[in-house]
């Protein structure tokens, strides 16, 4: 059974519960009333009569009993329930009936003075068809009993009247309630069907709907607010693992290009070897050295590679306090060397004391950093071009800042550099290039220390890494 059928039969449910009690209630209060309103009548017609008995029991006429009180029947019977008499002053047209009265008149109500016995209930006409009757029956001081009777045709007309409307009302307010519950409850679901709907669009694969109503302030509305917050989640995840496969195609397709142009020139040296090489020394020596070469720039790559996976799979290594600053002095002077046409200036901006440049982190890692910086400075600028490095420590971070004067790189350059496998000059050789994996490093290492690397360039104007 559906949602919105549930309810509207909850809701129906309850308000005929609510509307039988209030019938039942203003029934019996009604019937309570009216009785109460004969007792009256008959309470106050009780009083001549049993005045009547007190002045003259031996000689009362029963007729005149029935003019006392008219439209009372009255019947007087003896100390041991034997019927004297009754009789009954009636209205012209009106259809003579008389109450089927008990055999035994006793169970008397308690009382004080005569009349005061007395008790009160509710029996048949004799004849078919007749009224229900209101009996008073009152023990007197003779002994003898005196029953007043009073029809309740007009009470059960009432009673039957108001029966009636209260049926109808009854039904008409369900009828109506219903169709305000199934209002109600359509325009209350209605955002849950657009969740619904929103839900069939998602599986269908458009990930860029959401949620309406997520603004307002009700349980449907906080549901669409989690709904849509879970949906910016997933839609984000998926993002995330389309790069991460647009990323791990594109990085299986350059390492494979890469490998391959070395895989490539190991086999024509071997089939070099094979045509005779191995029978002249000069052919043979050059054989050996071309393989050596690019056998050792496969390891290089292959190195890189598995040190970025290790990285990428955030691979603990062993972390100790590091003084960068003078990891830093090692790879400049190292640098110096390999570069001598490249001259660096080194800075060391630390407060005196205690070494505050020290990171916690592997020597090693640092060091391919520094490397790497350097490194690329001697393969992507001119002879001669000036580079600065500093090491500065300010508000507990240390930052590593390596600048060169250098032609620069374009924003699209820029914005590219610590991808893996690219260079900004393609066409740079990739014995002097190499492959593109060196500024990535760089990042990927950072990174695992929980610091980053920002890039600062303007073409023609020099370029500045900051590694914090």
């Amino acid at each position: 059974m559906k949602l919105r059928t549930r309810l509207i039969l909850t809701s129906a449910l309850v308000a005929l519960a609510a509307l039988a009690v209030a019938d039942v209630v203003t029934y019996s209060k009604l019937r309570s009333f009216l009785l109460l309103r004969e007792d009256q009548r008959l309470e106050a017609a009780h009083r001549p009569v049993e005045v009547a008995f007190a002045l003259d029991a031996q000689s009362i006429n029963l007729r005149g009993l029935g003019l006392i009180a008219p439209g009372i029947f009255v019947e007087v019977r003896g100390v041991v329930g034997e019927t004297v008499g009754n009789t009954m002053a009636r209205f012209p047209g009106i259809p003579r009936y008389t109450p089927r009265l008990p055999e035994v008149l006793n169970r008397m109500a308690p009382g004080g003075r005569f009349g005061d016995l007395r008790r009160y209930d509710i029996v048949d006409s004799r004849q078919a068809g007749g009224p229900r009757w209101r009996i008073r029956t009152s023990l007197l001081v003779s002994g003898s009993y005196l029953v007043l009777a009073s029809p309740l045709d007009r009470v059960d007309e009432i009673l039957t009247s108001l029966f009636k409307t209260e049926v109808a009302v009854t039904l008409l307010a369900l009828v109506a309630g219903a169709g305000l519950a199934w209002w109600g409850v359509r325009r209350g679901l209605k955002p849950l069907a657009q969740v619904e709907a929103t839900a069939r669009q998602i599986s269908a694969g458009d990930l860029d709907h959401r949620v309406p109503g997520a603004q307002a302030r009700t349980e449907v509305g906080h549901v669409a607010m989690a709904l849509n917050a879970m949906l910016d989640h997933i839609q984000g995840a998926f993002a995330e693992r389309d790069a991460t496969e647009a990323r791990l195609r594109r990085f299986v397709a350059d390492a494979s290009h890469e490998l391959r142009t070395p895989i490539t020139a190991v086999s024509a040296y071997a089939e070099l070897f094979e045509r005779g090489a191995d029978k002249r020394p000069e052919d043979l020596a050059k054989v050996m050295k071309g393989i050596t070469g690019e056998s050792a720039r496969m390891k290089r790559l292959v190195d890189d590679l598995l040190l970025l996976a290790r990285l990428d799979e955030k691979s603990p290594s062993e972390l100790r306090r590091v003084d960068l600053a003078e990891v830093v002095r090692d790879g400049v002077e190292s640098a110096r060397l390999l570069g001598r046409d490249w001259p660096i200036t080194l800075n060391i901006d630390a407060p005196s004391g205690p070494p505050s440049t020290d990171v916690m982190g592997d020597a090693t890692r640092l060091r391919q950093v520094i490397d790497n910086l350097l490194g690329n400075i001697r393969v992507h600028t001119p002879a001669g071009t000036a580079s600065y490095v500093s090491v500065r420590s300010t508000d507990g971070s240390v930052a590593l800042v390596v600048a060169d004067r250098g032609p620069g790189l374009s924003p699209e350059q820029g914005a590219r550099a610590f991808e893996r496998f690219y260079r900004a000059d393609p066409s740079r050789s990739r014995a002097s290039g190499g492959a593109g994996l060196g500024l990535a490093i760089v990042a990927s290492i950072a990174a695992s220390y929980g610091g980053d690397v920002a890039l600062s360039t303007t073409e023609g104007g020099g370029t500045t890494f900051t590694v914090r």
